[in-house]
């Protein structure tokens, strides 16, 4: 039997809501395990070579080419992190459509102008901080590694260390690259405000180095730097696109402040011209 469709501006009861999510996170949860399977199967029969492409900055500083392991499921761990990894990755245009779908009724028309915009700059931020990951700082830092080696120390890289590093490093920073987002969301809500963030722009310095040292998976000073020093620049990011949403949120609050003394202001003149009317005297009798 179909459930009748609820009108747009009509409250949905709690209970339709509870039955709405779980409808939702039914599919969010059916599109994250066809991902991951579909990744697997990828992943297995060496379609497509993920580890191979993960291992290719350690790849020089090994003596045969190679990652070794201690373990008979090594592989297929790695193989499965990879896949759910992957997986996720793939689900997320679905995870987002049913997200979207549960909370848009509820959202404002300049909410929902706002939220698009934000969603694919978390996107393209998340993407910006695994590839600086990927390309500059993981190169970079086993370089910086390396340079501390001698001749009576010979390198067997452990294939699951070296993977657990790199992912921890690459969603350390696609993590820390969302900042701006925070920033913007916490400035629409009115919790901060662009001349808060201006007063401690020197504070900012020294939370962003310290961050950097607990987000990085290792406690070599580069990846330390290499986080701290992107996370200053989307930190002042942040600054810019919290004075652009500050500057429109106090333009709506004014607005409606406007809109609201000119309905008070004809419900005065309204109440005025109803006394100014003179009223017919009654008649004692009438119809008796």
């Amino acid at each position: 039997m179909a459930k009748a469709r609820v009108a747009p501006d009509t409250e949905m009861p709690f209970l339709d809501h509870l039955e709405e999510l779980r409808q939702r996170l039914f599919w969010i949860a059916g599109a994250i395990f066809v991902g991951v399977v579909v990744s697997f199967i990828l992943l297995s029969q060496k379609r497509l070579d993920l580890v191979g492409l993960l291992a290719t900055p350690i790849r020089p500083y090994l003596q045969n080419g190679s990652l070794v392991y201690t373990h008979p499921g090594t592989s297929f761990k790695i193989i499965l992190n990879a896949s759910i990894i992957s997986g996720l990755l793939l689900a997320t245009p679905v995870i987002g459509y049913q997200l979207w779908g549960f909370f848009a009724p509820a959202l404002h028309a300049h909410e929902k102008r706002i939220i698009i915009p934000t969603l694919m700059g978390m996107v393209v931020l998340f993407l910006g901080g695994v590839a600086l990951c990927y390309f500059v700082v993981l190169p970079f830092t086993l370089k910086f590694f390396h340079g501390f080696e001698s001749a009576s120390l010979r390198p067997m890289i452990e294939a699951t260390e070296y993977f657990d590093f790199t992912f921890s490093m690459m969603l350390a920073f696609g993590l820390a690259f969302e900042l701006p987002i925070a920033i913007l969301l916490l400035s629409a809500l009115g919790i901060i405000n662009p001349a808060l963030l201006t007063r401690y722009r020197r504070h900012a310095i020294v939370v962003c180095v310290v961050a950097a040292a607990f987000i990085t998976p290792d406690a070599s000073p580069t990846t330390l730097f290499a986080l701290a020093g992107p996370l200053y620049f989307l930190f002042e990011l942040g600054v810019v696109l919290s004075y652009a949403v500050t500057r429109k949120r106090r333009q709506r609050e004014k607005e409606a402040l406007l809109e609201e003394q000119r309905l008070e202001e004809e419900r005065r003149a309204r109440a005025q011209r109803a006394e100014s009317q003179p009223r017919e005297p009654r008649r004692l009798g009438v119809g008796a």
